[in-house]
């Protein structure tokens, strides 16, 4: 499986951002922008927790599958694999809603007079917050599951510097 790379999310998460701020002035003009919901940013949170927690259950039980230590509960690889595979969309669907939201935050700050314009610019931010979270989190699952290098590939050469 590849690695997740930082120019992949943050491409998506400019993209989505300036498409978003493009979408809300057009809409704007049109009629009314549709609400940032409340729950945005909450959902992002748990999501983040959720595979925060599932990163540091797997780094335990893999440095106790390490230690061998006895009673140790060993790691399922498809396990491992869903969990990682779980980070990895996460985290390109944080960057995508980071960039609608932020697209749409940067946009309502020209707002911020209208008291639930102001609002929604908070939640937006606070989804932008939160988003960043999951990516995070996404990360740290991906590197806790990281397979060590096989030496066998190199034919006992050391491993070339990129």
């Amino acid at each position: 499986m590849k690695q997740l790379r930082i120019r992949v999310l943050a491409g998506v998460f400019v993209v989505a951002g300036v498409l978003s701020w493009a979408g809300a002035r057009l809409w704007n003009s049109l009629g009314t922008l549709p609400g940032v919901p409340l729950a945005a940013p909450i959902v992002l949170a748990l999501i983040a927790v959720v595979l925060f927690a599932t990163a540091l259950s797997l780094r335990g039980r893999f440095k106790a599958q390490r230690e061998r230590r006895p009673g140790a509960k060993g790691v399922d690889p498809m396990m491992a694999a869903r969990a990682v595979v779980f980070g990895h969309a996460s985290a390109l669907v944080a960057a995508l809603v980071c960039g609608i939201y932020g697209g749409t935050g940067v946009f309502l700050l020209e707002l911020l007079d209208l008291p639930p314009r102001r609002d929604q610019a908070i939640y937006a931010g606070f989804s932008v917050l939160a988003g960043i979270a999951v990516i995070a989190a996404a990360l740290f699952l991906e590197r806790v599951c990281r397979l060590p290098e096989d030496d066998d590939e190199h034919n006992g050469r050391p491993h070339p510097v990129a």
